[in-house]
């Protein structure tokens, strides 16, 4: 398995170290206040109180503040994810499969508002799959498809099917299923198993 981490801060000054502290403490204040889609870079920048040219010479865009933002707790999930997978690896694909996925929702609850910022202000174009996060679970998805179904030639493809999988936990469909069908993080997880995982690679 790959080992997923984000990229290593950089050597900083002081005072850029300062800059990228007063900017996370304002971000993490404004989304407390008013939830992170309700907040731009501009207010972030103002609440810092520093220069817009600043604020984006840290960060490009808000995805990447929430991606700083939630980088450690990331860290700890994939740390989680690989000793579960390594610790259960005598099990079969499928109820590996359910172990990550079951990890990852659990995640998905705490971080929720942070998820949806990253998809959101990132590229239209294959947003999830080039987010580190998305991108590391993409993989791991991949694997696991092909150790349930194997790779031969027009048979089940494991990327697509790990594709959709991805668009099931990403926030738009997610919160349709938890606020719109009024479903649990546990039923989410069920239904989600009986459709990617076929009966016979989920047993024990």
């Amino acid at each position: 398995m790959s080992d997923y981490r984000l990229a290593p801060p950089r050597n900083e000054r002081r005072d850029a170290a300062e800059n990228r502290q007063r900017i996370i403490d304002a971000a993490l204040h404004l989304f407390d206040l008013h939830g992170v889609e309700q907040v731009s870079m501009n207010q972030i920048a103002t609440e810092a109180q520093i220069g817009p040219g600043t604020l984006y010479r840290r960060y490009r865009n808000k995805s990447e503040l929430c991606q700083d933002l939630i980088k450690d707790s990331v860290d700890v999930l994939f740390e989680d994810i690989y000793e579960a997978m390594e610790a259960h690896k005598e099990e079969p694909a499928g109820g590996r499969l359910r172990r990550l996925l079951g990890f990852f929702l659990r995640f998905r609850e705490k971080k929720a508002q942070l998820l949806k910022g990253i998809e959101n202000a990132s590229p239209p174009t294959g947003k999830r799959a080039y987010s580190p996060i998305y991108q590391e679970l993409h993989q791991q998805l991949v694997l696991l498809f092909e150790e349930i179904h194997g790779t031969k030639p027009g048979g089940v493809s494991s990327v697509f099917k790990a594709d959709m999988l991805l668009h099931a936990l990403g926030s738009e469909a997610y919160l349709f299923q938890r606020q719109g069908r009024g479903l649990s993080p546990e039923t989410i997880l069920e239904q989600l198993c009986l459709t990617f995982i076929p009966d016979e690679a989920a047993k024990l």
